[in-house]
């Protein structure tokens, strides 16, 4: 293994080349290849050399390619060539900061900032198009989110109130930072892809933003235009299995040290959703149709709801399990899989991970809350959709009950 001076000098010139070569590749006039290459080392032999000397060392070097590279850009002024933006001048200043931090702070930290300052460059045209495509609306979406999650969040205090010392302010909002993030992923990725989703992007962004929504907008199109029935059935299938995924990526960001224990039998169902929905694809895979236009995942309404449909959920059950054990809590289990999947799921699994819940327990609460839902939104279907949509829905989720039914039973 090389010694840490030149390991370090190593990984500086690394990082440059591959920055370097990004901006080869865009034809930049100000840095290429080996521009990048010799900045980055630049910052780390001034971060070497400011360890013997002081930090002044490493502020002169800042300044001088700093210096240079405007110097550079403005020598072609007269030629008429020079460069309106500032892209490359930035990434040249970053990346000398990113070779003193190879240095003086963390080596793993630098090559992960350099591989994103690499990544940035490159999708320049997709951020771009990303960009033109928002609206008012989307950029109000991401600016509620900021306030929900970096205003709100830091805010609230980090400890337990009210009976049975399951309400933590701060942890309740985490969760509505977590949901409303999920679904605003899937709220930007429609944007980006709706206009030409077909039917199983349809179905996956539909899983990601609400299932249950996806189900309500799709029964609703049925009874304007039966032709749909099938292909809104697919989407509503696809949208089902995809809510086992969101309900196990929820579970490993809450509840990690669980997630072995919870999230097994739920991975049988979600294969179980996947091969039924395979096989409506197959049936139905011609047809292709543009997703219905989601609400804003991020209002704030939304979000408070949410946070008190999560509170009262951890009141709930633990209110039940104190009166009624057991069957306690699988009664608010199904209850709350008439409302929303996602209150149960976070909150039973912060139970499990705290110790105060058996795994088995947990793992059939949210299993009995998602097969709840699944007859919820089969009754969506049959009271706003059309009879051939019902049809094929309760064919589908009939089969996914059974299965639940049968893991239900047999799992340990």
């Amino acid at each position: 293994m090389l010694p840490p001076p030149f390991l370090q000098l190593a990984v500086a010139l690394g990082l440059g080349l591959l920055v370097g070569l990004q901006r080869e590749r865009m034809d930049s006039a100000i840095a290429g290849i080996r521009t990048f290459a010799l900045i980055t080392v630049l910052g780390a032999v001034a971060a070497q050399l400011g360890q013997v000397f002081g930090g002044w060392v490493v502020a002169v070097g800042l300044l001088a390619v700093a210096g240079l590279v405007t110097a550079g850009n403005l020598s072609r002024l007269p030629e008429g060539k020079a460069d309106p933006g500032q892209t490359t001048e930035f990434a040249a200043v970053l990346m000398y900061g990113i070779g003193a931090w190879v240095v003086v702070g963390s080596m793993t930290q630098a090559v992960v900032l350099g591989g994103v300052v690499a990544l940035l460059l490159q999708l320049r045209e997709p951020l771009h198009e990303f960009a033109g495509k928002i609206g008012e609306q989307d950029i109000k979406a991401i600016m509620q989110l900021v306030l929900i999650a970096l205003v709100i969040l830091p805010l609230l205090p980090d400890r337990a109130f009210g009976p049975y010392g399951v309400l933590n302010p701060y942890q309740v909002w985490w969760m509505v930072v977590l949901i409303v993030g999920i679904s605003l992923l899937g709220y930007v990725a429609y944007k980006l892809f709706g206009m030409r989703a077909g039917t199983v992007v349809a179905g996956i962004l539909g899983g990601i933003i609400s299932s249950t929504a996806t189900t309500v907008s799709y029964a609703r199109r049925t009874k304007e235009d039966p032709g749909i029935s099938r292909l809104a059935a697919l989407v509503v299938m696809i949208a089902s299995a995809v809510t086992f995924v969101r309900v196990m990526a929820e579970i490993a960001v809450v509840a990690h040290g669980s997630f072995l224990a919870l999230a097994p039998p739920l991975a049988v169902l979600l294969g179980v959703a996947v091969v039924l929905s395979l096989v409506a694809w197959l049936i139905d895979r011609h047809a292709a149709q543009e997703p219905p236009e989601p609400a804003n995942p991020a209002e704030l309404r939304s979000a408070l709801l949410f946070g008190v449909l999560y509170a009262a959920v951890l009141l709930a059950i633990a209110f039940a399990r104190d009166r009624f054990g057991t069957a306690g809590l699988y009664a608010v289990a199904a209850f709350s899989g008439l409302t929303d999947v996602d209150a149960l799921t976070l909150s039973t699994a912060r139970l499990v991970d705290g110790g105060h819940l058996a795994a088995a327990d947990g793992w059939r609460a949210i299993l009995l809350a998602i097969l709840v839902n699944l007859v919820f939104k089969g009754a969506i279907v049959a009271v706003l959709g059309s009879r051939r949509m019902l049809g094929r829905v309760a064919i589908l989720f009939a089969a996914a009950l059974a299965a639940g039914g049968v893991v239900w039973w047999v799992w340990p």
